[in-house]
Protein backbone atom coordinates (compact mmCIF):
# COMPACT_ATOMS: atom_id res chain seq x y z
CA UNK A 1 0.00 0.00 0.00
CA UNK A 2 1.16 3.52 -0.73
CA UNK A 3 0.26 6.60 1.27
CA UNK A 4 -0.31 9.90 -0.51
CA UNK A 5 -0.33 13.35 1.09
CA UNK A 6 -1.14 16.50 -0.85
CA UNK A 7 -0.06 20.03 -0.02
CA UNK A 8 0.31 23.43 -1.64
CA UNK A 9 -3.30 24.44 -2.11
CA UNK A 10 -4.54 27.89 -1.26
CA UNK A 11 -6.26 31.08 -2.37
CA UNK A 12 -4.94 32.78 -5.50
CA UNK A 13 -6.09 35.50 -7.85
CA UNK A 14 -6.99 34.61 -11.42
CA UNK A 15 -3.88 34.58 -13.58
CA UNK A 16 -1.71 33.50 -10.69
CA UNK A 17 0.18 30.29 -10.01
CA UNK A 18 0.33 27.52 -7.43
CA UNK A 19 2.40 24.38 -7.09
CA UNK A 20 0.79 21.32 -5.59
CA UNK A 21 2.80 18.48 -4.11
CA UNK A 22 1.85 14.84 -3.66
CA UNK A 23 4.25 13.03 -1.33
CA UNK A 24 4.20 9.26 -1.73
CA UNK A 25 5.44 6.81 0.88
CA UNK A 26 5.30 3.06 1.06
CA UNK A 27 5.55 0.62 -1.83
CA UNK A 28 5.66 3.18 -4.62
CA UNK A 29 7.52 0.69 -6.83
CA UNK A 30 4.29 -1.33 -7.00
CA UNK A 31 2.56 1.55 -8.73
CA UNK A 32 2.48 2.58 -12.34
CA UNK A 33 1.07 6.08 -12.61
CA UNK A 34 0.30 8.90 -10.23
CA UNK A 35 -2.49 11.26 -11.21
CA UNK A 36 -4.12 14.46 -10.08
CA UNK A 37 -7.90 14.70 -10.01
CA UNK A 38 -10.09 17.58 -8.95
CA UNK A 39 -13.64 17.93 -7.76
CA UNK A 40 -15.65 21.11 -7.46
CA UNK A 41 -18.87 21.25 -5.40
CA UNK A 42 -21.73 19.66 -7.31
CA UNK A 43 -19.41 18.29 -9.99
CA UNK A 44 -18.01 14.86 -10.68
CA UNK A 45 -14.36 14.11 -10.06
CA UNK A 46 -12.33 15.21 -13.07
CA UNK A 47 -8.94 13.96 -14.22
CA UNK A 48 -6.36 16.73 -14.49
CA UNK A 49 -3.00 15.10 -15.21
CA UNK A 50 -1.00 11.92 -14.70
CA UNK A 51 2.60 10.77 -14.93
CA UNK A 52 4.46 7.48 -14.81
CA UNK A 53 6.45 6.76 -11.67
CA UNK A 54 9.57 6.90 -13.82
CA UNK A 55 8.62 10.40 -14.89
CA UNK A 56 7.38 9.30 -18.27
CA UNK A 57 4.03 9.43 -20.05
CA UNK A 58 2.63 12.76 -18.87
CA UNK A 59 -1.05 13.15 -19.65
CA UNK A 60 -3.17 16.30 -19.41
CA UNK A 61 -6.83 17.11 -19.63
CA UNK A 62 -7.61 19.47 -22.50
CA UNK A 63 -8.82 22.07 -20.00
CA UNK A 64 -5.35 22.43 -18.46
CA UNK A 65 -2.99 21.80 -21.38
CA UNK A 66 -0.47 24.57 -21.74
CA UNK A 67 -1.20 25.87 -18.22
CA UNK A 68 -0.38 22.95 -15.89
CA UNK A 69 2.80 20.89 -15.77
CA UNK A 70 3.21 17.60 -13.92
CA UNK A 71 6.57 16.29 -12.79
CA UNK A 72 8.00 13.48 -10.68
CA UNK A 73 10.91 13.84 -8.29
CA UNK A 74 12.33 10.33 -8.11
CA UNK A 75 14.66 11.04 -5.22
CA UNK A 76 11.91 12.43 -3.00
CA UNK A 77 8.96 10.41 -4.35
CA UNK A 78 6.97 13.59 -4.84
CA UNK A 79 4.72 14.43 -7.76
CA UNK A 80 4.31 18.12 -8.45
CA UNK A 81 1.55 19.90 -10.31
CA UNK A 82 2.65 23.36 -11.36
CA UNK A 83 -0.45 25.39 -12.15
CA UNK A 84 -0.18 28.69 -14.01
CA UNK A 85 -2.65 31.12 -15.56
CA UNK A 86 -5.23 29.93 -13.08
CA UNK A 87 -8.90 30.57 -13.73
CA UNK A 88 -11.86 30.66 -11.36
CA UNK A 89 -13.09 27.43 -12.97
CA UNK A 90 -9.94 25.71 -11.66
CA UNK A 91 -11.36 26.04 -8.15
CA UNK A 92 -11.73 22.56 -6.63
CA UNK A 93 -10.32 20.07 -4.18
CA UNK A 94 -7.29 18.53 -5.84
CA UNK A 95 -6.39 14.94 -4.95
CA UNK A 96 -3.61 12.68 -6.07
CA UNK A 97 -4.02 8.98 -6.72
CA UNK A 98 -1.78 6.02 -7.54
CA UNK A 99 -2.51 3.30 -10.09
CA UNK A 100 -1.25 -0.22 -9.29
CA UNK A 101 1.13 -1.74 -11.83
CA UNK A 102 -1.28 -4.59 -12.46
CA UNK A 103 -3.73 -2.01 -13.81
CA UNK A 104 -1.21 -0.50 -16.23
CA UNK A 105 -3.63 -0.71 -19.17
CA UNK A 106 -6.49 1.05 -17.40
CA UNK A 107 -7.35 4.53 -18.59
CA UNK A 108 -5.44 7.30 -16.89
CA UNK A 109 -8.44 9.61 -16.66
CA UNK A 110 -10.85 7.26 -14.88
CA UNK A 111 -10.95 7.39 -11.05
CA UNK A 112 -11.70 3.66 -10.83
CA UNK A 113 -8.25 2.99 -12.34
CA UNK A 114 -6.58 4.13 -9.12
CA UNK A 115 -6.26 2.16 -5.92
CA UNK A 116 -4.83 4.70 -3.47
CA UNK A 117 -5.93 8.26 -2.85
CA UNK A 118 -4.82 11.21 -0.77
CA UNK A 119 -7.23 13.41 1.17
CA UNK A 120 -6.92 16.39 -1.13
CA UNK A 121 -5.99 20.05 -0.95
CA UNK A 122 -8.28 22.99 -1.66
CA UNK A 123 -7.49 25.38 -4.50
CA UNK A 124 -9.57 28.54 -4.75
CA UNK A 125 -9.12 30.99 -7.61
CA UNK A 126 -10.86 34.36 -7.34
CA UNK A 127 -11.35 36.96 -10.05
Amino acid sequence: QVQLVESGGGLVQAGGSLRLSCAASGFISDYYDVAWFRQAPGNEREAVSAIGTSGSRPYYADSVKGRFTISWDNAKNIVYLQMSSLKPEDTAVYSCAAKPKTWYDHRWDVPASYGSWGRGTQVTVFS
